[in-house]
């Protein structure tokens, strides 16, 4: 069979895989051994990734929708955040995609600061954006959210979808039940998050959450409150110094 563009047959093997595996995985229980091997693949995607990222630095992420386009203003605000995070000496790091994702990374190139990605492994083929110093693809959304968490000490989520929110409510758990420290949480477009906002002074209401849970997170439009907060919130609150570098080990798939 001729392959007349080999980008569709990538997508179209991956598509398969990927259903294969999700078949197998949501069929239950299964053999000892398919399950070792299904955790061994796990291992070394999270092998793969602290190797990959063992140099970044303290990082801040940045969360945020993969449809907007370089006209939006979601993107144009994601830019000056990105590049206001750098300028406090942060690496910027995010899900390595489009949209909100490229123009945060955009933003710490503008300013000559450091940008990573962690890009997730897609059926439609989601590539890395070009405003990136490094990047690692990852395969499992788990493994890669766990990547966006370790090497941050704050979070800025821009406008998005279902995948945003996740990440969002996955960093406030972690920091509501102590798994992670109290770093600051950043909500940017506050029309955008107007609801969410209330249904979250809903959820303090009804004793879902605590009262003092509604502190993790500051609401704003302002790029310039946002990294005050951050500055003060993260770096003066965790006493934030830069370290002597390590020497990176190639054998270990170490790169700076």
């Amino acid at each position: 069979m001729e392959i007349k563009n080999p980008k569709e047959a990538f997508v179209g093997i991956s598509s398969v895989q990927n259903s294969v595996e999700e078949k197998t995985f949501l069929e239950g229980p299964q053999s000892r051994s398919k399950d070792f091997f299904f955790l061994i693949k796990i291992i070394r995607e999270f092998v793969k990734g602290f190797r990959a990222l063992h140099f970044v630095g303290p990082c801040v992420t940045v969360f945020g929708s993969a449809r907007f386009k370089e006209d939006h203003p979601s993107y144009k605000l994601a830019r000056e955040i990105g590049a206001g995070i750098s300028n406090l000496g942060f690496t910027v790091i995010t899900g390595g995609g489009p949209g909100i994702m490229e123009a945060a990374n955009r933003g710490a190139k503008d300013v000559g600061g450091r940008s990573v990605g962690c890009n997730i492994i897609l059926p439609q083929e989601q590539k890395p954006n070009p405003y990136l110093d490094k990047f690692v693809n990852i395969r499992y959304f788990f493994v890669r959210k766990v990547l966006l968490t370790k090497y941050s000490y704050a979070y800025v989520v821009m406008p998005g979808g279902f995948g945003t929110m996740d990440e969002l409510f996955e960093a406030l758990t972690l920091i509501q039940t102590n798994f992670i420290k109290r770093f600051p949480v950043v909500l940017m477009d506050k029309k955008f998050y107007q609801q969410l906002a209330e249904h979250i002074d809903l959820m303090a209401a009804q004793g879902t959450i605590n009262e003092d849970d509604m502190n993790l997170l500051l609401y704003t439009d302002s790029v310039e409150e946002a990294v005050v907060h951050i500055k003060k919130n993260a770096i003066e609150q965790f006493n934030l110094r830069k370290k002597k570098p390590m020497k990176a080990i190639g054998i270990l798939g170490e790169s700076k």
